[in-house]
C-alpha cells in the first residue's frame, strides 16, 4: 500500500513539475511575427518540395567535400538570410565591374562579385584597381514568388521614364540579358533580346531560378547544371549539387509566405498609413500589386501588399556608388519592398541596417537619405510635426 502511495506521489510530482516548467517556457511567436513559412493552399506535393528547399536553405552547410569554393563568400544560405529576413552588414556582398549601361568590364578579373573567402590552398579575391563597386546587404526573401508573377505588361504600364505626367516620378524597368537556362515566363515582354529584371538591388535578375543559380555560384562557389562554370578557374566542371535540389531551392523562394502586417487596427498606424500616401511615398512604394497567370496555383491572380513598384528610380547623387547592373544607371535603384520592414531587426542583430548597403541605422535615417525622385517626399516628411512623424514610423514598423 505504501509503495502504491509513493508511486502515485511520484507521478503527481512529475506532472506538477512539468506544469511548472511549462509556465517558464517561452510562448510560440505569433504567425505575423515570423517571416518564414509556406504560402497557404499549396498541394501536398508542393509542400514536400517546399520542405526540401527549406532544408537546403536553412540546414545545409556546404563543405569542401560538397563543392564549397574554392572561392566563396559564405557556406550556407541561412548565414545571409537568418529567418528568411534581411541580412546583417557583416554578410554584405561586394559587386563590381560595371559603371554604365555598356556592361561589365571586369568579368575577366572576377566580376561581378568579389569572393572574399577561400578554402585552404587558395587566396580570396581582391578588388581590382579602378573597378567601380557597391556594397549590397542581403535582402529578405519572403513573398518573392508573388513579385515574380506580376505581369510585365503591368510594369510597362506603370513605368514613366520620361515623366510625362509631370509628377517628378519617372520609374522605369531594367532591361537585362538573361542566361540561356532561363525560360521566359508566359506573357514576358522582350526588347532587343533583353527581358525585364525585377530582383536584386538594381532589378538585374529575371526570376528566382536565376537568383538561386547565381547565389550558389557566386556566394558559395557551387556549380550546377544550369551554371557549370567554376568561379575560380572559369572552366566548366561537373555539377556539385543535384538539379532537383536547385529547383526545390527556387521553389522554396517562390512559395515562402508574404510578410504579415501587424496592429492594423491601431489608430496611430491607420493615421500613419494615411500620411504615407499624403506625402507621396506610395508613388514608388506601391501598396498593392496583383499577380497574373502562374504555374503554381497558390500564386496565380493574387492581390498582395508589398509596397514596391519593382521599378528603377533615380535616388540622387548621395546614393550613387558609381556601380550598376543591366541597363540601370549608377544612381538608379529598384524600389525596395517595405513589407516585413518592422521585423528586420530580428535578423539584423536587434537593430536596423537599411538602404542598399546598410548605411541607414534607422527608418528615419533611411527616409532622410532619399534623394532624386524621392526628394519631394523626403522634404514633406521633414516638415511633419513630431507626432505625425511618429505615426508614420509606427505604420512602417507595422508592415
Amino acid at each position: 500500500m505504501k509503495k502504491t502511495n509513493l508511486a502515485l506521489f511520484a507521478i503527481m510530482s512529475l506532472i506538477l513539475l512539468g506544469q511548472a516548467c511549462d509556465k517558464f517556457e517561452p510562448s510560440e511567436p505569433a504567425e505575423e511575427d515570423l517571416l518564414d513559412g509556406p504560402m497557404e493552399d499549396l498541394t501536398y506535393e508542393e509542400n514536400q518540395r517546399f520542405l526540401d528547399g527549406d532544408r537546403t536553405f536553412n540546414d545545409e552547410v556546404f563543405t569542401i567535400e560538397k563543392g564549397l569554393g574554392p572561392l566563396f563568400v559564405t557556406n550556407s544560405c541561412v548565414s545571409c538570410h537568418a529567418g528568411d529576413g534581411k541580412g546583417h552588414i557583416f554578410g554584405s556582398l561586394i559587386r563590381f565591374g560595371q559603371s554604365d549601361e555598356t556592361g561589365n568590364k571586369f568579368l575577366h578579373l572576377g566580376g561581378p562579385q568579389l569572393q572574399t573567402r577561400a578554402i585552404p590552398g587558395y587566396q580570396p579575391e581582391v578588388l581590382p584597381p579602378g573597378a567601380p563597386y557597391a556594397v549590397f546587404t542581403p535582402p529578405a526573401v519572403t513573398g518573392l514568388g508573388l513579385l515574380e508573377f506580376v505581369p510585365d505588361s503591368y510594369l510597362l504600364t506603370t513605368a514613366d521614364p520620361e515623366d510625362k505626367d509631370g509628377d517628378g516620378i519617372s520609374g522605369r524597368v531594367n532591361w537585362i540579358d538573361v542566361p540561356d537556362f532561363v525560360q521566359p515566363r508566359l506573357g514576358s515582354i522582350s526588347q532587343n533580346g533583353r527581358y525585364i529584371g525585377r530582383f536584386g538591388k538594381k532589378a538585374s535578375v529575371y526570376d528566382l531560378l536565376q537568383q538561386t543559380v547565381d547565389a550558389l555560384a557566386q556566394d558559395i562557389g557551387i556549380a550546377s547544371v544550369y551554371n557549370p562554370i567554376d568561379v575560380y578557374s572559369g572552366l566548366e566542371i561537373d555539377p556539385e549539387i543535384a538539379t532537383e535540389k536547385v529547383n526545390n531551392l527556387a521553389f522554396y523562394l517562390q512559395t515562402l509566405k508574404a510578410p504579415l502586417p501587424r496592429n492594423q487596427d491601431d489608430d496611430e498606424v491607420i493615421a500613419g498609413k494615411a500620411l504615407f500616401t499624403q506625402i507621396n511615398c506610395s508613388s514608388c512604394h506601391t501598396p498593392t500589386l496583383k499577380t497574373g497567370d502562374a504555374p503554381i496555383a497558390a500564386l496565380a491572380n493574387k492581390e498582395f501588399h508589398p509596397y514596391t513598384d519593382l521599378l528603377l528610380h533615380d535616388m540622387g547623387p548621395e546614393l550613387d556608388d558609381g556601380y550598376t547592373e543591366g541597363t540601370a544607371k549608377s544612381n538608379e535603384w529598384r524600389t525596395a519592398p517595405l513589407w516585413g520592414l518592422g521585423l528586420s531587426p530580428d535578423s539584423q542583430g536587434g537593430r536596423y541596417f537599411l538602404m542598399h548597403d546598410g548605411r541607414a541605422k534607422s527608418i528615419e535615417q533611411a527616409i532622410e537619405m532619399h534623394g532624386g525622385e524621392a526628394a519631394n517626399s523626403r522634404d514633406k516628411y521633414q516638415k511633419l510635426a513630431k507626432e505625425d512623424k511618429n505615426k508614420l514610423l509606427k505604420f512602417l514598423k507595422s508592415l
